[in-house]
C-alpha cells in the first residue's frame, strides 16, 4: 500500500509492515442505503461505532435532517462527514417533503438540489418515494431526476406496468422489498436490490433466496434504520454477513454483496475490492464465516478510536403547542380504521374494528390512541388508533417521526400522552417514556433527531428507555415502530398531524366510516 491505495499483491518490502498471519483480509464493508440520523447518533459518533465493525463507506440519505432543516441540514451532514475517516457519501434527498400533503420544516426544489451537484461526497439522488409523482409526471420531481445519473428508488409493493413506468423514468434500485416475489420481479426488470436488515425492517431472511452467483452483482446489503443499541450490540454490515451465512448463503457471495456489488452499483470503481489501484480500505477478520472484525484500515492506515469529541448541532425547530386532553379526545362509534403494526416490518395493516370511542383505550384488543403533534407551526394534533404496541399503562413519545418529524406519541391515557409530548417539547426534541411519576428520556439536541452524547451513553440511555417501556408492556423496539407511524409513503395507513392517512388512496380519511 502507498498513499492510501493498493500497489499490488505479492512479495513486497515496506517501510512499515503488518503481520496478519492467521487472519483474513476483506475489502472495507459498504452500506448501500442508510439514514445516519436514525441511529440517533451525530455523524462523528456513528462513524466511531461502524468503523469498529469493518465498515469504511456508507451511502447516506440525509432526508431526515433535510425535512427538519432544509439545505442547511445537508450541509451539516456533508461537513460533519468530512471530519471522520468513514467515507459518508451522500445521495441527495429527492422528496422533501415526502409527499405534497406533508408539511415539515422545509421544502427542497430541484433548484435547491442543483447547488449540491458536483460537490465532493455527493453521488446521486436518493430514494424517489413520491411514486405517484413519477407516474403522473410531476415537473419538479422530473427536474430533480434529470440532475443525476444515479437514482435510488423507494417503491414498496409496486408491480406490473406501474413498476415498468417507474423504472423507465430512471429509477435503478429498491430497498423496500419485503417478499421474495416482489424482489424477483424488480430484479428481473433490471433493478438493483438492496436487502435490508434494520432495527424493525427485517427482510434479510425472506429475500436471501434471491441471491446466487448470477444475481449477486445486482444485490447488496443496507441497514436503512438501525438504532445505536443495535449497532453496538449486533453490528452493522458485518451483522448482515453473519446472518446471511447462517442462513446458508455462500461466504463469497455475502462478501461480494457487502463490498464489490455495492461499490459497482454507485460507480465507485476505486473501492470494493483489494486490487491494484483501489483504495486500501479493508478489515481484518478471524474467519470469513464467523466474521468477527479484529481491525479496520482506511486508506492504508489502521483506524484508531479518536474518542468522543462533542459534535456541532444544528438548531431544531420546536414550535409545538402541547395538546391538552380535550384536544386529542375522539368521539363516535362504529367501524374504525386502526393502524396494525407488522412485527419485523415498517409496513402497517389497515385493520377494521368495531369501536366505541368511549371505550378507548381498549387494552383487551390492544387498541390505543396514537397522536401526532405539529412541531413546526403549532397547528395542533391529529389522532388515530393503533394495534400492536402492547402498552398496558403510560405513554411513549418522540420527535423522530419519519419523514416530517413531528412529535408522535402512543399511550394508554390522554393525560400520559399529553405529558409525554410535553417532555419531548421541553427537551427541544427527544424520546420519552412516562408512567405514574416516572419519566425516562433521551434528549436529541441535533435537530431533534440525533444526540450530542457519546455513543456508549446513548446506548445506555436507550437501554433505560427500552426497560421502562418493557415494564409498561410494549413490544421490542417500540421507539422505531413509533417513528414510522406517520410515514405516508409506506402502506397501508398512517396517522399525521391532520389525522388518519390512507397510503393507497393517497388521501386523508376519517377515523370512522368509509
Amino acid at each position: 500500500m502507498k498513499d492510501g491505495y493498493v500497489v499490488g499483491i505479492g512479495e513486497y518490502e515496506g517501510k512499515r509492515e503488518h503481520d496478519l498471519s492467521g487472519t483474513f483480509v476483506v475489502p472495507g464493508l459498504i452500506d448501500a442505503h442508510v439514514h445516519i440520523e436514525s441511529s440517533l447518533l451525530a455523524p462523528s459518533e456513528y462513524a466511531r461505532l461502524v468503523l469498529s465493525h469493518g465498515t469504511t463507506t456508507v451511502i447516506a440519505d440525509p432526508h431526515e435532517i433535510a425535512n427538519v432543516c432544509g439545505a442547511p441540514g445537508i450541509d451539516y451532514m456533508l461537513d460533519e462527514g468530512a471530519r471522520t475517516p468513514l467515507d459518508i457519501l451522500v445521495m441527495l434527498p429527492s422528496c422533501v417533503p415526502a409527499t405534497p400533503l406533508d408539511v415539515g420544516g422545509a421544502v427542497l426544489t430541484a433548484a435547491d438540489l442543483a447547488r449540491f451537484r458536483g460537490r465532493e461526497g455527493v453521488v446521486g439522488l436518493a430514494e424517489v418515494m413520491n411514486v405517484p409523482g413519477v407516474l403522473f409526471g410531476d415537473e419538479d420531481l422530473r427536474a430533480k431526476m434529470d440532475l443525476f445519473e444515479v437514482i435510488d428508488g423507494h417503491a414498496p409493493f409496486l408491480s406490473g406496468k406501474d413498476l415498468n413506468a417507474y423504472i423507465c423514468a430512471g429509477v435503478q434500485s429498491d430497498h423496500e422489498c419485503t417478499t421474495l416475489s416482489e424482489a424477483r420481479e424488480k430484479l428481473l426488470r433490471g433493478m438493483y436490490i438492496m436487502i435490508r436488515e434494520g432495527s424493525t425492517e427485517k427482510n434479510l431472511r425472506d429475500l436471501l433466496p434471491l441471491v446466487n452467483a448470477c444475481t449477486a452483482p445486482r444485490c447488496c446489503f443496507a441497514t436503512d434504520d438501525r438504532h445505536a443499541d443495535m449497532l453496538a450490540g449486533e453490528g452493522h454490515i458485518d451483522d448482515c454477513i453473519k446472518k446471511a451465512v447462517a442462513c446458508g448463503l455462500e461466504v463469497e457471495l455475502a462478501l461480494r454483496m457487502a463490498t464489490l456489488s455495492a461499490a459497482e452499483r454507485f460507480g465507485l470503481h476505486d473501492r470494493g475490492a483489494l486490487a491494484p489501484g483501489r483504495l486500501a480500505d479493508f478489515c481484518v477478520v478471524d474467519d470469513p464465516g464467523r466474521f468477527e472484525v479484529l481491525r479496520t484500515f482506511k486508506r492504508g492506515v489502521e483506524v484508531a478510536d479518536p474518542g468522543y469529541r462533542p459534535p456541532a448541532c444544528p438548531a431544531a425547530p420546536m414550535h409545538a403547542r402541547v395538546p391538552e386532553a380535550r384536544d386529542i379526545r375522539i368521539t363516535g362509534r362504529g367501524e374504525a380504521r386502526v393502524i396494525g403494526i407488522v412485527p419485523g416490518q415498517i409496513t402497517t395493516r389497515d385493520l377494521r374494528y368495531s369501536v366505541d370511542a368511549a371505550g378507548i383505550p381498549d387494552l383487551g384488543r390492544d387498541i390505543l390512541k396514537a397522536v401526532v403533534t405539529d412541531r413546526y407551526r403549532a397547528s395542533g394534533s391529529g389522532v388515530g388508533l393503533v394495534h400492536g404496541f402492547g402498552l398496558q399503562e403510560g405513554a411513549i413519545a418522540g420527535s423522530v417521526s419519519h419523514d416530517s418529524h413531528n412529535i408522535v406519541a402512543v399511550g394508554v391515557g390522554d393525560a400520559d400522552i399529553v405529558r409525554a409530548v410535553g417532555e419531548v417539547v421541553r427537551l427541544g426534541g427527544g424520546i420519552a417514556v412516562v408512567s405514574h411519576n416516572d419519566v425516562t428520556a433521551l434528549p436529541l439536541e441535533c435537530a431533534g433527531l440525533m444526540s450530542a452524547l457519546p455513543y456508549d451513553e446513548v446506548v445506555r440511555r436507550l437501554a433505560a428507555l427500552e426497560e421502562h417501556a418493557r415494564r409498561l408492556g410494549t413490544i421490542a423496539n417500540p421507539f422505531m415502530y413509533l417513528s414510522f407511524l406517520a410515514l405516508t409513503v409506506i402502506p397501508e395507513i398512517r396517522v399525521t398531524e391532520r389525522g388518519v392517512f390512507d397510503v393507497g388512496a393517497f388521501s386523508d380519511v376519517p377515523l370512522f366510516g368509509e
